[in-house]
């Protein structure tokens, strides 16, 4: 059962440690390339959380795993969730994690919807217009196709949203006809 609490404890404690340690890039880069692999193996999930294999099995079979692709704090601190009975919760923890890391660099996700894929120039653009026009410096762009906007474009970061679609504006022209706000009232 995921346990957001926990997983960001446990992320950050990791990440102290990392920072202690001098190695918070490499230990960021053990969580995203652990990250792939729980997102392409369902069966390495399934198996850590499996409350019939045993501790010790699940050590070697991990060990297995991360075995020269990982640094040595990654692997003591996925040893330490086996050893705690945790690591049913590894997933969460990456994804806290990661989330902690950019917090801590300062590193803003910004979602692009937009009703048609983009080309790098515009996605720059978009990039460039959003540090001129805010306080984020250090952006992180996913972009998303949802051809139901019909066009425009739907910008969030945070809890900040900005609707500019063709979809959006055309709801908001049903709801005024709807109202009838183009017609005069007479008392």
């Amino acid at each position: 059962m995921p346990n957001p609490r926990l997983a960001s404890r446990y992320a950050k404690s990791l990440i102290d440690l990392a920072i202690e340690k001098g190695e918070l890039e490499k230990i960021f880069s053990d969580m995203q390339w652990l990250q792939r692999v729980v997102k392409e193996n369902r069966e390495f999930i399934n198996f850590l959380r499996s409350p019939i294999i045993k501790g010790e099995k699940k050590k070697q079979v991990v060990d297995a795993v991360i075995k020269g692709r990982v640094s040595e704090i990654t692997g003591l601190f996925i040893h330490l969730l086996i050893a705690k009975g945790r690591e049913s919760n590894l997933p969460e923890m990456i994804t806290a994690f990661v989330h902690q890391y950019k917090e801590y660099k300062n590193i803003h996700i910004v979602k692009l919807t937009t009703a048609v894929p983009l080309n790098e120039d515009l996605k720059n653009a978009i990039i460039t217009q959003i540090k001129k026009t805010s306080d984020m410096q250090n952006i992180e762009l996913e972009t998303v196709v949802n051809e139901n906007l019909i066009g425009g474009f739907v910008l969030e970061t945070g809890d900040k949203l900005i609707d500019a679609s063709i979809a959006y504006e055309l709801k908001q022209i049903s709801r005024e006809f709807e109202n009838n706000d183009f017609v005069y009232r007479i008392r």
